[in-house]
């Protein structure tokens, strides 16, 4: 009876011939192949199946209600199970959907069908853009042709266009083969990006300052050992690099030496790069100590690493504007006795080339250039009386002037015009305004008012030192005196062999009323200030104590403080000095 149960309940495949969850293949629930397949295998049966049931509902009805009932309870685990391989089937179809959405996003399929209609549409345009070509060019042909009479069969006509489609043809097979060659070739505004400039840091200057220094290390040390080299700073090694060098010169072979060497250096930097310990130099190289980075900077710190870092720049930019002045002055007949020698040197060796055939002069200036490098320059250098009187490219150079010192020799030459203007005017009279001569002749000293001696009521003999000709511009601050105008005032100090003098540049000063003359000799205590605590930096002031004062005078806001200071105090310890050595002889 549960037998014929069984085939009423499942009209198709029974439960233990149904496929294990774990042995199914992973097919979606849409498909129905399987089911297909089942129907008419099993029509027989369902037939046979429908006959027993009849006579199995009879006896059933006869058998009572308790029978029916377990039919009931067997029925419901059998949906019960049904249900759950459902959900299973319904699991694994979302699991599967899940897969196959990560697989198209990890394709990117949308994406690459975009590009491919992007470069179908570039195509058709740029095939567009041909034929608009190619019917300008037809159309233009005839109209520059004389016209011919049209032709008589249309033969002609599909001859034309059998030629305008081939033409068209082969210049579409052009474009694809040779196309992206010719895109490259097309003109295009050049696009200009704006530098955009950093604001001032103590940090980016002192480490640019380093990079600039460690940029120029390979150049320096290259030049070192040149000079070394040339200077026979190692014997046995100039002695072997001058025969190798002469042989090369004798056979013809600077070049090709030269080019070897570059090709060794750039294979000993490789096997340097690849870890290799390579280190050869004629001159020891000196290890610079490593200065650790400073985070932690204080506002005086930082003012005096910007101030450090600017006179290292400015000393810089000094000695190569010396070099690009002395050059341009040089091709600029600015001292004709010195470019005259080049002028001369050119024509000689213009002359040479003309007559002489290359390898001779090409051997010639080899062998000159090698004796000059490592025999004439030793020589030159070990005697500088010799190099001073004989080395001609030396002398040219060193005796170079550059525009700064043409302003200067200009300002004297001026001053020497109107001082013997003034000599022809009045024999008898004393030296102009504003101009002292010195006792050796061709010197002369003066102020913004007048003589040096005159201003400051000093004799003839007393004149600035040559540290300060020009004086140093300061501010002296009179601590004594309380009204503003007179505790503060601009000007110019000068030192003297006897004496300190300060001149104001105050306009209400007509006479020397406010200027300042001190003795040397009177000085108590002279030392470096700091005016104002608050400032950065070690201070630009110099304070004096001398008997007159009750507080020290301050020379203040000095740009040369430094120097003005060792001035001042070698010249006072050396007035002190002779004053000491003059006493016990009194």
């Amino acid at each position: 009876m549960l037998k014929r149960l069984d085939r009423i309940r499942f009209r198709g495949q029974r439960r233990d011939e149904f496929l294990d969850l774990a042995e199914s293949p992973n097919t979606s629930d849409t498909e129905c192949t399987e089911e297909v397949l089942i129907k008419p295998r099993f029509a027989s049966r369902e037939s046979e199946e429908l006959r027993e049931v009849e006579g199995e509902q009879q006896s059933d009805a006869q058998a009572g209600p308790g029978f029916s009932a377990a039919l009931q309870d067997d029925s419901r685990t059998d949906l019960n199970e049904v249900k759950g391989h459902l959900e299973i089937a319904l699991l694994e179809k979302h699991f599967l959907q899940e897969e196959l959405s990560k697989l198209k996003e990890e394709s990117n399929v949308d994406s690459l069908r975009q590009e491919l209609e992007k470069e179908r549409c570039r195509r058709i345009e740029l095939e567009q853009k041909i034929n608009d070509v190619l019917r300008s060019k037809l159309e233009d042909s005839p109209s520059q042709t004389p016209k011919a009479p049209p032709p008589p069969a249309p033969a002609g006509s599909s001859t034309d266009k059998q030629r305008e489609t081939l033409s068209n043809s082969f210049l579409k097979w052009l474009y694809e083969r040779f196309g992206v060659y010719i895109e490259d070739f097309r003109f295009q505004p050049e696009e200009k990006t704006v530098e955009t400039e950093e604001p001032l840091s103590a940090k980016r200057l002192t480490e640019n300052m380093r990079r600039l220094k460690r940029g120029f290390r390979p150049v320096t040390n290259f030049m070192r050992n040149l000079s070394a080299l040339s200077s026979w700073y190692s014997v046995y090694t100039s002695a072997i690099a001058f025969i190798v060098y002469m042989y090369a010169a004798w056979n013809g072979w600077v070049i090709p030496m030269f080019l070897f060497l570059a090709i060794l250096r750039l294979s000993l930097n490789y096997l340097i790069a690849r870890g290799w310990r390579i280190q050869w130099s004629i001159v020891p190289e000196v290890s610079e100590p490593v200065e650790p980075p400073k985070e932690d900077l204080t506002v005086s710190e930082k003012f005096q690493l910007v101030l450090d870092v600017a006179q290292k720049a400015q000393n810089l930019f000094g000695k190569m504007a010396n070099i690009l002045e002395k050059i341009k002055n040089l091709f600029m007949w600015v001292q004709p006795e010195l470019t005259q020698k080049l002028y001369v040197g050119l024509w000689f060796a213009f002359i040479s080339s003309c007559v002489l055939p290359y390898k001779l002069l090409g051997f010639i200036i080899a062998v000159y250039a090698g004796i000059k490098f490592f025999i004439i320059d030793f020589i030159f250098k070990s005697c500088p009386k010799l190099r001073q009187r004989f080395d001609t490219p030396y002398i040219i150079w060193t005796n170079l002037p550059t525009d700064l010192q043409l302003k200067e020799r200009s300002n004297t030459t001026l001053s020497r015009r109107a001082t013997v203007a003034g000599g022809r005017g009045s024999l008898t009279a004393a030296a102009p305004m504003g101009v002292n001569r010195d006792e050796d002749g061709g010197r002369y000293y003066s102020t913004k008012r007048g003589a040096f001696h005159e201003v400051f009521n000093l004799p003839e003999s007393e004149r600035p030192l040559p540290v300060c000709e020009n004086g140093w511009r300061c501010c002296l601050i009179n601590r004594d005196r309380k009204t503003p105008t007179d505790y503060i005032r601009n000007g110019v100090l000068y030192v003297t062999e006897n004496h300190l003098c300060f001149e104001s540049s105050s306009s209400r000063s007509g006479s020397s009323k406010r200027n300042k003359v001190i003795k040397l000799l009177d000085i108590k205590e002279i030392q470096k200030y700091k005016v104002l605590s608050v400032l950065p930096g070690s201070g630009m002031g110099i304070s004096i104590a001398t008997p007159s004062t009750q507080k020290p005078m301050v020379f203040g806001a000095m740009m040369h403080r430094d120097e003005a200071f060792d001035a001042i105090s070698t010249q006072y310890n050396k007035i002190l000095a002779m004053a000491t050595a003059a006493s016990p002889e009194t």
